[in-house]
């Protein structure tokens, strides 16, 4: 039976108190924890560039705003595919995942819940993924299957290259396409910049959250940018940072937009220099809260998008 499952304790690094662990059925407590239905930061790093997009496509199309129902289908979308991606990502990685001391208690090394039910699981959200993309154009609907390639090989990543991160980038970043498809039904040279700057975004918070496991990775073979960068992380994030930006202020002059969406991007830069002066890389705790506060630099780029919409259609 799917719900046939033992709950035995919340994973090593959730969410203290989380309503997944003390209000949910302990039954569904090893799905929602599959799911990281209490570490919403990942569902967030997902949905920002759909969202970034779709503000991008209003601004190129003059309207006022992006539209609301394309923006709460990216939300129901990004929480289904996120929760399919950490679900195929734990099946895939069972075997690390058990040798890793912040890993080891996640549902299936735990023995929580067999792989059956897990599959089961994927399936269902895979689904409802789908049933969020059928109501997008056919152009959308075909780019957002086609962002089932980089989701598929990224698990397997960091056992090959140093670079996981990067392939990380291509699938979370796939929503700045997603976004200016919906409206425009065809990409351009917007999208594109944004999803460049997008994948070097993801790459330099990722690797601020890969430090967290840099001594396991080691000891089990797993390769990341933490590792590869090791004391160089910090030029290293300014460089990808920088890039980053560089990006979105060329995806914005693109897609014409005006003074208020580049306010945000440099209001943005202040955040993520402040993720660089402060890291430290040898400080786990503080290496997830920087990776987590990159929910506000999402909100600061996203308003100033959203301001310059509104005021070039007033």
């Amino acid at each position: 039976m799917i719900f046939s499952t033992k709950d035995t304790g919340p994973v090593a690094d959730a969410v203290n108190q989380h309503w997944v662990d003390t209000r949910l059925p302990p039954a569904l407590r090893p799905y929602a924890r599959l799911a990281r239905w209490e570490r919403p930061i990942g569902w967030w790093l997902l949905l920002w560039p759909c969202w970034w997009s779709a503000a991008l496509a209003a601004i190129a199309a003059g309207n006022g705003w992006p539209n609301p129902w394309h923006l709460a289908l990216f939300l129901i979308g990004a929480v289904a595919m996120r929760g399919a991606g950490c679900t195929y990502n734990d099946l895939v990685d069972v075997d690390i995942d058990a040798k890793v001391e912040r890993t080891r208690s996640r549902p299936i090394p735990a023995g929580q819940i067999t792989k059956l039910q897990v599959k089961i699981f994927l399936l269902l959200q895979a689904l409802l993924g789908l049933v969020v993309l059928l109501q997008f154009n056919t152009f959308a609907i075909g780019l957002g299957i086609a962002s089932l390639i980089p989701v598929a090989i990224y698990p397997f990543m960091k056992r090959i290259t140093n670079w996981p991160q990067l392939f990380l980038g291509f699938a979370f970043s796939w929503g700045a396409l997603m976004g200016w498809a919906a409206v425009f039904g065809s990409l351009g040279w917007a999208p594109v910049l944004l999803y460049l700057g997008g994948i070097c975004w993801t790459i330099g918070y990722d690797t601020i959250y890969a430090h967290q496991d840099k001594e396991d990775d080691a000891l089990v073979g797993v390769r990341s940018t933490a590792r590869l960068f090791g004391a160089r992380t910090k030029p290293a994030l300014i460089l990808l940072y920088t890039a980053a930006t560089g990006l979105f202020m060329l995806a914005a002059t693109v897609a014409d937009a005006g003074p208020a969406a580049f306010v945000g991007i440099v209001a943005g830069v202040a955040h993520l220099g402040w993720q660089v002066i402060v890291l430290d890389i040898d400080d786990g705790d503080q290496c997830l809260k920087l990776f987590r506060s990159n929910t506000t630099y999402g909100w600061i780029l996203f308003a100033g998008f959203c301001a310059d919409a509104l005021i070039g259609w007033l």
